[in-house]
């Protein structure tokens, strides 16, 4: 009883609790008790009788229900059905005040179903698969030259056609995924 009571890594409120059965156990009444710890003395009444029926477990507050749950969960998966699978008119992607429009929930509800799914909307990643069956030999050249360059050698590097915009992607946009952000190439 004494290390939770003392041990700077116990809960406060645990600890508080088991201060206040050591000090019945000294003999003090619950008035004094209550005094001397700052609590009413209910507050001691409870404590002492939860430790004398359940010993060290009855020390460990009971945890509580909170409130019904409001939203159901045809709600949640409407709400992540249409950021998986749809975007809004004339935006590249979700935000949460045009979920907020598009479904009448609040804006705290849908971040905590984003966050509870791990979706990130607003994040796209880009990546690039080379069609050439000789891209590791020559990424393997490239990198040694940069990491290694050969003696009295100036290693310049050149980008074809960067004036050039790209119009089109040459890879598919992949779809963002519970805990995976939407991925595109880079070009």
């Amino acid at each position: 009883m004494e290390p939770i009571a003392h041990r700077s890594r116990t809960l406060p409120q645990l600890a508080r609790q088991a201060r206040i059965v050591l000090a019945c156990a000294c003999g003090a009444d619950n008035q004094t008790v209550a005094r001397n710890m700052r609590v009413t003395p209910q507050t001691v009444g409870v404590w002492r009788t939860r430790f004398v029926e359940e010993r060290i477990e009855g020390l460990y507050d009971e945890p509580r229900p909170g409130g019904p749950r409001t939203i159901t969960d045809n709600r949640v998966e409407e709400v992540v059905v249409r950021t998986l699978e749809s975007t809004p008119k004339g935006c590249t992607h979700w935000s949460a005040r045009a979920m907020v429009k598009a479904t009448g929930l609040s804006h705290m509800t849908i971040c905590r179903v984003w966050h509870e799914f791990g979706l990130q909307p607003h994040r796209t990643e880009s990546f690039k698969l080379s069609p050439d069956p000789f891209f590791i030999e020559k990424v393997r050249d490239i990198v040694g030259l940069y990491t290694n360059p050969p003696d009295h050698a100036v290693v310049v590097r050149v980008d074809e056609k960067s004036q050039i915009q790209a119009l089109d992607r040459p890879q598919p946009i992949l779809p963002m995924r519970p805990g995976q952000p939407e991925r595109q190439s880079h070009d």
